[in-house]
């Protein structure tokens, strides 16, 4: 059965594994000092327009959130997160066992806006609870959203005005840059946000994520932090490899513009039927709401998974599409969808 579950069910794409064998039996300097990592580091900077940018490769998006809100909040201090998001959902609690605390509240779409967290720090008014401290969003969202340049903006407005350090976790900002919903460049959004991160996890890479500190006063010992919560590695350059590979010639893009159009390409299939969706088709995830008779039918033929009962004879499921979703998977899936639904 093909598998629509994920984004990272695949290995690496093939240039990204060329340049890791070209180079495996180079010496080069550990813990991210190598000259694979600065060439990374250095076409990235280029591209967000901030030669002053830190950039740390960390090995996945979970750590890379612990180590950010671990590192960069006072221990009375507190994360705000719509509820859809991923500190919140899908980290085993792991900001809390940092003794952080993550404050979910509601997200239209998975999206955070200036007014809910305006309420949170109306609420958290004094000593005797949390005090907030950070916000932390998603680009594209939990939902396969996207933020507007509008909308960040009117985030990076708030946050100034409070002194809060805005986050974006980026382990799907390729797709979100793809997205043809979206108006904002990397470089525009590396304005508006104090720190965030490029996935390389689910956009070609092995493994891998691509930590931007913009904000002066977070870079200090922040190599420290990272060697304490474990996330130093000696074998950096394999990382940096990696990212140099995916950025040298915008790889990283045309790969998240294949996912996105394998997405589309299934959304314009449920589309013709007038299949309501649970949050809007825009990048490499899809929600569509489907009946479950047709979600039995489709699951014998392949994966993905249910993502919310909507009610007795409903429910929304996920499909995502990959770097490496083949064109006749797609096609296959679309012709079974076609049938099943008599379009």
């Amino acid at each position: 059965m093909y598998s629509f579950m994920n984004d990272y069910s695949e290995g690496a794409h093939p240039k990204v594994l060329e340049l890791l064998i070209k180079s495996n039996l180079e010496q080069n300097a550990g813990y991210g000092e190598d000259v694979h990592s600065e060439r990374a580091k250095e076409y990235i900077r280029k591209l967000i327009q901030k030669d002053d940018a830190d950039i740390h490769f960390i090995s996945g998006g979970t750590q890379t959130n612990l180590l950010v809100v671990s590192s960069f909040l006072r221990p009375h201090q507190c994360v705000i997160s719509a509820y859809t998001g991923h500190i919140n959902v899908h980290e085993t609690g792991a900001i809390e066992a940092t003794g952080h605390k993550v404050v979910a509240i509601p997200g239209a779409d998975g999206k955070l806006t200036p007014c809910a967290i305006e309420k949170v720090l109306q609420y958290h008014s004094d000593e005797h609870m949390v005090q907030p401290r950070m916000v932390y969003i998603s680009n594209s969202t939990e939902l396969g959203t996207v933020y507007s340049k509008d909308e960040l903006t009117a985030l990076h407005e708030v946050c100034r005005s409070n002194d809060l350090i805005l986050y974006m976790d980026g382990a799907r900002i390729g797709s979100a840059l793809m997205s043809k919903a979206n108006d904002i460049s990397l470089a525009e959004i590396a304005d508006l946000v104090d720190v965030f991160y490029i996935g390389g996890t689910k956009n070609g890479a092995l493994f891998g994520e691509a930590l931007v500190i913009l904000r002066e006063d977070l870079k200090k010992d922040f190599r420290y932090l990272i060697k304490q919560r474990g996330a130093l590695m000696a074998k950096g350059f394999v990382t940096g490899i990696q990212f140099e590979a995916l950025f040298e010639d915008g790889l990283y893009f045309s790969l998240a513009k294949h996912a996105n159009a394998m997405a589309e390409k299934i959304a314009g299939v449920l589309k013709k039927s007038n299949c309501p969706f649970y949050a809007p088709p825009c990048t490499n995830q899809l929600f569509p709401v489907l009946s479950n008779d047709l979600i039995d039918m489709l699951s014998k033929k392949f994966q993905f998974s249910i993502y919310e009962k909507i009610d007795e004879n409903h429910s929304a499921v996920r499909f995502v599409t990959s770097w490496a979703t083949k064109q006749e998977s797609v096609d296959e899936f679309c012709e079974y969808l076609e049938k099943t639904l008599r379009i």
